[in-house]
C-alpha cells in the first residue's frame, strides 16, 4: 500500500524563494531513492512551501526519513525556516475513478 505525505515548510519572512532554491539539491537526491513515486514542492497561498510525497511502501518512507538526502535537505534549509516542518503521513482511500481517486 502506498503512503502519501505532506511536509509543510515555514520560511522565514522574505525567504520563501531562497528556501525553494535551497531545497533543489535535496529534492534531486530524494528522486533517486527507492520507492519515491512523487516528491514535489508547491507554493501554498498561506506563505508556506508544501511538499507532496508518495512512497511505494512504509518501509521505503522510513528509510528515506533516516537517510542522507533528508540530512542534506535539512542542512541546506536550516537557516531559512522559522519553525519545524509539519510532516503528516496518510494512507490513500480510493474514491471515484482509479485515475482521479488516488494520488
Amino acid at each position: 500500500m502506498t503512503v502519501v505525505v505532506t511536509a509543510v515548510f515555514y520560511p522565514k519572512p522574505g525567504k520563501k524563494q531562497e528556501l525553494a532554491e535551497a531545497m533543489q539539491r535535496g529534492i534531486a537526491a530524494v528522486h533517486e531513492e527507492q520507492g519515491c513515486e512523487l516528491y514535489a514542492i508547491h507554493d501554498a497561498e498561506d506563505g508556506t512551501i508544501t511538499m507532496l510525497e508518495k512512497w511505494t511502501t512504509v518501509e521505503d518512507l522510513d528509510v528515506h526519513g533516516a537517510g542522507a538526502a533528508v540530512e542534506m535537505l535539512n542542512a541546506d534549509i536550516g537557516e531559512l525556516i522559522e519553525k519545524p516542518t509539519l510532516v503528516t503521513r496518510m494512507t490513500p482511500i480510493a474514491a471515484g475513478t482509479e485515475a482521479q481517486g488516488l494520488l
